[in-house]
């Protein structure tokens, strides 16, 4: 594999092979499911940042791998950006103090991190697209010197055939292309791990994806993208476009996109990598030498690579993951919808609204995924990217039949918040963090205040004040980065600049 990284190309026969390796691993992935080999239960949850690397004059650092080697952590690791990095926490079990840890451990890693970056003239920004990014910073030769992010780049310019089209309309529309996936770069997000028995896969998987627009709605940090204003969340528009494999012909013959809400409710984590089979050709078409029939005859756990590569490979916003840990296997739902930042704080009181909220809808008698159509729920992941917390959301009636429209702050404190922090008490989270992180969501509803409406509140306030809109981009990018290493929620931001005219 690593000869075949550092050549950058395959065989001919490659792509046959790897398709014929697939069915194998789906067919061990089947029989796995079936003889019921997968861990017990264990309320595990991870988490992951992507970050941005920034000047103090805001503007972004082509620098990861200098400040990588600084800080010197195997939680810090590189991203497909010079300006980007992933910082990664432990598995933890959910109950008791595990929300305030989460956020002691981020605070530590971050603010060291932070730290040796500022060393060579750089910083940590937690946001969902760094304001101050320029067309020309997403070029090809700012791709991190990592092979495997070049052999992606290569393949998916190859399966599309021409360059990449960004066409995005919000408060303003961006229209541009791009040779490469660079794009892709200006993507920082969050990723929420939830391990999960078989036979509560599904479930989990439906209620992530049924929330996944209030998730955006409350979390959106993302309005700004080449110094034009878009959608309040303009991550995965761009993030779709920037890996669409598919030339326009195949649009219009419905090819779906690599980047995927879906367009089911499923039965099984089987349905989703079955899916992945089915729709998408294999982009890294690597054969390892495993047998996954032969390792289950043999009494053994097969690692299913070429399953897994695949799989990393098709951007879910609700990615099923398969994985091996101590010779078990076990399954997870990867939460990749939510932007980074504003603040740990913030961050957290993500998690714990979603970690809540999924236990309780997974849990219900009349399941929400029963009540509300899955194109609705597509619906309102697109209407949620695009107006934020200010967004209305279909939603089934609350003990009636049918579905109506409701504002998303209304619906999240009327009816989510009580069940988010009903499914942290099933957890045995501690009251305290329950209190604490579910107040910071209710806040942020109350005052209808994102990193998304503060970006763009402070943004037009420097524009009144008379500077140009790079220059206020920027000064809007280093007030978020002072506030943001402050650490209070974004909901109790001021907007604007200090001392200027309201």
């Amino acid at each position: 594999m690593g000869e075949k990284v550092e050549a950058g190309g395959f065989d001919l026969s490659d792509r046959q092979r790897y398709r014929r390796k697939l069915q194998q691993c789906l067919a061990g992935l089947g029989r796995l499911l079936d003889e019921k080999r997968f861990d017990r239960p264990k309320n595990l949850m991870g988490l992951e940042i992507e970050l941005n690397l920034a000047g103090q004059d805001g503007m972004p650092r082509m620098m990861n791998a200098e400040v990588l080697s600084r800080i010197a952590s195997p939680d810090f690791q590189t991203e497909l950006g010079m300006f980007n990095l992933e910082v990664n926490i432990v598995p933890h079990r959910l109950g008791g103090r595990v929300l305030d840890q989460l956020a002691e451990e981020l605070h530590t890693g971050l603010g060291y991190a932070d730290r040796k970056a500022q060393e060579v003239g750089a910083g940590i920004v937690m946001i969902g697209i760094l304001p101050t990014l320029a067309q020309q910073d997403l070029v090809s030769a700012n791709i991190s010197d990592v092979d495997r992010y070049m052999l992606l780049n290569d393949q998916i310019v190859a399966a599309r055939g021409e360059d990449f089209t960004f066409d995005i309309e919000g408060v303003e529309r961006l229209s541009c292309t791009s040779a490469s996936i660079t794009p892709e770069a200006a993507c920082t997000s969050v990723q929420l791990h939830l391990q999960v028995t078989p036979g509560r896969f599904a479930d989990v998987w439906n209620a992530a994806q049924a929330v996944a627009a209030v998730q955006v709605a409350l979390g959106a940090n993302s309005p700004f993208l080449f110094g034009k204003e878009l959608w309040r969340e303009s991550r995965p528009p761009l993030f779709q476009q920037a890996t669409d494999t598919r030339p326009p012909e195949l649009q219009a013959q419905g090819v779906r996109p690599r980047t995927w809400f879906g367009e089911r409710w499923v039965d099984s984590a089987y349905d989703l990598f079955e899916e992945n089979i089915r729709y998408f050709p294999p982009l890294l078409p690597f054969v390892g030498d495993e047998d996954p029939l032969r390792v289950l005859e043999d009494g053994g756990v097969p690692r299913l690579k070429e399953l897994v590569l695949h799989n990393g490979t098709i951007y879910r916003w609700n990615r099923p993951v398969y994985d091996v840990v101590d010779g078990v296997p076990h399954l997870r739902v990867e939460n990749r919808v939510l932007p980074a930042g504003p603040t740990v704080t913030d961050v957290i009181a993500n998690a714990a609204f979603y970690y809540g909220l999924v236990r309780a809808l997974a849990e219900e008698a009349r399941p929400v995924w029963k009540r509300l159509s899955f194109a609705a729920a597509g619906e309102n992941f697109d209407t949620a990217c695009r107006h934020g917390i200010d967004a209305e959301l279909q939603w089934p009636r609350p003990g009636r039949g049918g579905v109506t429209q409701v504002p998303v702050v209304k619906l999240v404190r009327d009816e989510l918040l009580p069940l988010a922090a009903a499914g942290l008490d099933a957890w045995n989270v501690a009251p305290a963090d329950r209190d604490l992180y579910l107040g910071v969501i209710e806040g942020r509803c109350r005052r209808r205040m994102n990193g998304a409406s503060w970006q763009a509140g402070t943004y037009h306030r420097a524009l009144d004040a008379g500077l140009g809109r790079e220059a206020a981009l920027a000064a809007m990018a280093r007030r978020y980065c002072e506030l943001m290493r402050e650490g209070r929620p974004v909901h109790t931001w001021p907007v604007g600049f200090p001392g200027a005219a309201s």
